[in-house]
């Protein structure tokens, strides 16, 4: 086991000690994951806040290190201790980016936490170093002299670190005292490169991040190896990626896995400076150098044992230089690296693996290459898992050599291109193809895909290139019982709408037709008021809406939330729901409404709502407007509400931070009494028109979307009925 060195750093790394580091507010609220504002409220209400040190453009600026301290002390922010020491070693890397160039940074850097671990020992561990009685510049060039030793002494063939320790002068010392600060917060040289190259964007560095899939895509490819459970059998595995890039497809097998003792690693890419990249990556991730092997090329190292996974993404092409044949021909390079019982995961353009192929060539290889038997599924990916690539669609094959008798002649197709990679959706997809690799079809006792189909190849040859999509949806899907019960759910519709039509057909009768009564004002119109003149008038009164945590809230709690989104009409009111007990003792001060409350909100724009049963919570920013009947001119609810809602400038420009005035600025007309309830009672008789008619549209709504759904996935059919019309 390697000695992992902690504890307070070498005092001759420390000698003579750097100028610290200046960071402003807006750093701070960076690294201690906070909005800007709370820094200055940590710096108003904290006596004991670093005080500033220096000052830039008007603008205060902190001693890093002093900051860290004490968010680390009072438990402040929203980072953990270790990622408040890397955020500050990361701001001292971005200070030097005037002197380095990113690629230096990251080469240097890595190369330093490389050797480190090679040589066992700090990086100013040498007693011929003592930079305590020497100038600052002498100080610089005998830690850099010293390192340069070890390097040439440690790696003599120059496999990890020598070149890029020679190809730059003394002036990188101060790099060496980072590389210590990484080590420290990141408790080993492996996690401190790791979080180094996690934040290879920030430094600059687009050549490295234009590839990089998003975590969720990584976890996917991981659970599709299969990687630990095969480790934990006793299994040594060989794993490859011919087209390594930063190593990044690779790193995420082994974070899953503490066996790499067991595991070798072959990997290319054509770009040296990457393949050395991914060099040093690997041995700080525990693999042996005798078990490790990464080529400047295209072509894996021979002499070792061929590859049991192949994990690999295609070079990413622009969409008008991009070639079909050019991806598919890469893709069979990658089968042909594979023996029996062995798998490769290929990540690649959509165009060549999935869609439709307009090129005899490219329909023939690709045609090919399923008819030899070793394509195992298809899948198409979700877009936005290249998060540099937004327009580019990715597309997933696993391949397998030699596959178990019930899957040969036939391939999985899944499509989850319009699912996000929830750890829900990984798992599931990851079972369909787990199960599908070890039993294969087995007819009505099998396991359904929950994402694709088994299609026969056969079928697929003879649609020549055409597209490699599920040609129905998923049979699990077909035969779940929401599919099973929809013509009774169509028949219950049905019934709801025959219901709501006669309930719609005797309140008419007894009724009679709609008619407002409405006519043109003759005469004065009536004086205007402002709702702060009904609140100072006490006609009006204005009540606070509460701070709810949203994680408190549920769907079967016992009393309705309504906050903006409920006000605005973004989510249907009684979504959310807040438990009686919880509200009591978590929220003492909370208050229920009353029946025939006003709730509005001017946030994120104005929206009324008349809560006519009462008993719900109010959150804020939505507010409570309570009408006092004793008034001497009341108002009722539902006047209220209509007459704010028709306010004229209540709405705001696209880029207006606030609304364009205050709601106590919002003029209504002053009505008279009788007017009032001549105008509650029209407003109230359109209400129960209005859910009279709602009831059949609900219900119309309900049975065409189950009927178009049906008729989609072809489980249901339709029957001669008379109230279809034919012409």
């Amino acid at each position: 086991m390697r000695t992992v060195v902690t504890g307070l750093p070498n005092p001759a790394l420390r000698s003579p000690a750097p100028a610290p580091l200046l960071v402003s507010m807006s750093d701070i609220a960076t690294f201690a994951r906070v909005k800007r504002p709370v820094v200055s409220t940590w710096r108003r209400r904290h006596p004991d806040f670093p005080a500033a040190i220096s000052e830039n453009s008007g603008r205060p600026l902190f001693d890093g290190a002093q900051v860290t301290d004490w968010l680390i002390a009072s438990g402040l922010g929203n980072a953990a201790p270790e990622e408040l020491r890397s955020e500050l070693a990361l701001f001292g890397i971005i200070a030097l980016r005037d002197r380095f160039t990113p690629w230096q940074l990251v080469e240097t850097l890595g190369s330093l936490l490389c050797l480190r671990q090679l040589d066992r020992r700090p990086l100013a561990d040498d007693s011929n170093v003592s930079p305590a009685s020497l100038p600052d510049a002498e100080a610089d060039e005998a830690l850099w002299s010293a390192l340069l030793r070890r390097a040439e002494r440690i790696d003599a063939e120059d496999d990890f670190v020598l070149r890029e320790l020679r190809a730059i002068d003394t002036t990188a010392a101060p790099l060496a005292r980072l590389a210590e600060d990484l080590v420290e917060s990141a408790y080993d040289e492996r996690g401190a490169y790791e979080w180094l190259l996690a934040a290879r964007s920030r430094l600059g560095l687009d050549s490295l991040t234009a590839d990089a899939v998003t975590p969720e895509l990584r976890s996917l490819l991981t659970q599709l190896t299969d990687l630990r459970v095969r480790l934990e059998r006793g299994e040594s595995l060989t794993l490859a990626d011919p087209h390594a890039n930063a190593g990044d497809l690779l790193a995420a097998l082994l974070d899953d896995t503490e066996d790499r003792d067991r595991v070798t690693v072959l990997a290319a890419d054509p770009d040296d400076r990457l393949t050395r990249i991914t060099r040093r990556r690997f041995l700080l991730a525990g693999v042996s150098e005798l078990d490790l092997d990464v080529q400047t090329g295209s072509d894996l190292e021979e002499r070792f044992a061929d590859p049991d996974i192949v994990v690999t993404q295609l070079p990413y092409r622009p969409g008008e230089d991009r070639s079909v044949l050019a991806a598919l021909t890469e893709l069979e390079r990658v089968a042909y690296l594979l023996r029996p019982g062995c798998t490769a995961l290929v990540l690649g353009p959509a165009d060549a693996l999935v869609d439709e192929l307009k090129s005899t060539e490219a329909a023939q290889l690709r045609s090919a290459l399923l008819r030899e038997n070793i394509v195992e599924s298809v899948i198409a990916l979700p877009g936005g898992v290249l998060p540099f690539r937004p327009g580019y669609r990715p597309a997933l094959w696993t391949l397998t050599r030699g596959p178990v008798r019930e899957a040969e002649g036939m391939v999985l197709l899944a499509d989850i291109s319009s699912e996000q990679l929830t750890p829900g959706v990984r798992m599931r997809l990851a079972e369909d193809v787990f199960l599908w690799r070890a039993e294969g079809f087995r007819g009505l006792d099998g396991h359904d895909p929950r994402y694709g189909r088994v299609v026969p190849v056969a079928d697929l040859d003879r649609a020549f290139g055409g597209p490699l999509t599920p040609p129905a949806p998923p049979a699990s899907a077909i035969w779940s019982d929401k599919v099973t019960e929809r013509p009774a759910l169509i028949a219950e519709a049905e019934a709801r709408l025959e219901r709501a039509t006669a309930d719609t057909r005797t309140y008419e009768d007894e009724r009679g037709p709609y008619r407002g009564a409405v006519m043109r004002r003759v005469g004065r119109l009536p004086r205007r008021t402002t709702l702060g003149k009904l609140i100072t008038a006490r006609r009006v009164t204005r009540l606070p809406g509460h701070r709810i945590d949203e994680k408190q809230l549920t769907r079967d709690g016992h009393h309705t939330v309504l906050g903006s989104e409920e006000v605005t009409g973004e989510q249907p009111v009684g979504d959310r729901r807040i438990d009686r007990l919880l509200l009591a003792t978590a929220y003492e001060r909370a208050a229920l409404t009353e029946p025939g409350d006003v709730v509005y909100t001017l946030a994120p724009r104005l929206g009324v709502y008349v809560d006519h049963d009462g008993f719900s919570v109010v959150a804020f920013p939505a507010r409570i407007l309570r009408v006092n009947a004793d008034a001497t001119r009341p108002l009722t609810p539902r006047v209220l509400a209509a007459l704010l809602g028709a306010a004229r400038g209540t709405a705001r420009s696209p880029s207006a931070v606030r609304p364009a005035r205050r709601i106590e600025e919002y003029q209504l007309p002053d009505l008279d009494p009788d007017e009032v309830l001549r105008f509650d009672a029209l407003l109230a008789e359109t209400e129960r028109r209005e859910r009279l008619l709602r009831a059949q549209s609900d219900a119309l709504a309900e049975a065409r979307r189950l009927t178009i759904a049906g008729l989609a996935d072809g489980t249901l059919t339709l029957g001669e009925a008379r109230t279809i019309n034919r012409t």
